[in-house]
């Protein structure tokens, strides 16, 4: 064959497969996950007048109950996952701003640091325990193999279960599960293109998409309970009544005393029961101080009369 021939055939193999890898589109790697974990504000924290009872809520436990979280590798306070899940979740509900967080899960190592300083603890008791566990938390890698392109997926997912349970009857009063998963993908053509590794954050955005899924129907059923405040006091002819600015209270509200009602036994469900209280009073907010947790207002009262009842068997409700 001539010589020419043969670098001309050669040469159009070269422009044939210039031009082709030319038109080839190769694709960066991109991770596709849950949108940007926020905190998820529940219907009835939206409210523009929401006057919300700050509860007090403690992580009882939240553990990590999938065939990995079982390995002989973990000794039993080695339990990582579990952990996160614990600290994700506990970093929703502070978001909110909406209750008072009581830390349980390393609560030895706060007690040594008040030993340390010579502090004297006050034990405050939490009026709702969660526990959870998660119950699925896995990935899976796929490779798609075509002609000239070759596509590869890391996807990773992740389970969820929690429950609420009131510590005053030990009764369950909510549960529920939630998943999520994250996905990451990188295209290669003609063996052109960025190589997908072994993205670890996966595991940790799957995770935190299941719990973030969680918290708006968790603060709603925490929420649940109609608003209600105490007299703690006296002062000056006004009333010390619990709550500020931050669980919407103004001054200028007005809120009806309530005489307690009584406590009685449910033959039925063995759990206690409070009769609707009997109206004595009606209190206007003046002025308010304090801040944060310990917020107060005080009030003035406007009809009615408190005169020899016992503050403490007293509820402040919202006047209707």
């Amino acid at each position: 064959m001539p010589l020419y021939t043969t670098l001309f055939r050669s040469g159009t193999s070269l422009a044939v497969a210039l031009a082709i890898a030319g038109c080839a589109t190769v694709t960066k790697p991109t991770v596709n996950t849950m949108p940007v974990t926020q905190p998820q504000v529940s219907p009835t924290l939206q409210q523009a007048d929401f006057k919300g009872l700050k509860r007090k809520v403690a992580i009882a436990r939240f553990s990590n109950e999938t065939t990995a979280g079982a390995s002989f590798l973990l000794d039993g306070k080695g339990d990582r996952v579990g952990k996160q899940a614990s600290d994700i979740l506990a970093a929703r509900l502070a978001e909110t701003g909406k209750f008072i967080l009581l830390e349980r899960a390393d609560l030895d190592k706060i007690k040594d640091e008040a030993a340390i300083a010579n502090l004297k603890q006050s034990q405050v008791g939490a009026d709702y325990l969660i526990i959870g566990s998660v119950s699925e938390y896995g990935r899976e890698a796929v490779s798609e193999t075509g002609v000239f392109s070759r596509n590869k997926k890391q996807q990773a997912r992740a389970r969820v279960n929690v429950r609420l349970v009131e510590v005053s009857t030990g009764q369950i009063i909510y549960s529920e599960e939630g998943s999520g998963e994250a996905l990451s993908e990188a295209n290669t053509v003609f063996g052109v293109g960025e190589r997908a590794g072994y993205d670890t954050s996966l595991d940790d955005k799957a995770l935190s998409a299941a719990i973030s899924k969680l918290v708006s129907n968790v603060v709603e059923n925490l929420m649940d309970k109609p608003w209600q405040a105490y007299l703690v006091g006296e002062q000056g002819g006004l009333y010390i009544m619990t709550g500020g600015k931050a669980q919407g209270v103004k001054v200028g509200d007005q809120f009806a005393a309530m005489q307690r009602g009584k406590v009685m036994r449910n033959p039925q469900t063995g759990l206690n029961l409070e009769l609707p209280g009997t109206k004595i009073g009606t209190l206007k907010v003046v002025s308010q101080a304090g801040q944060g947790d310990n917020e107060i207002s005080l009030c003035q009262l406007t009809s009615g009369s408190l005169r020899g009842q016992a503050l403490d068997k007293i509820i402040i409700q919202e006047n209707h």
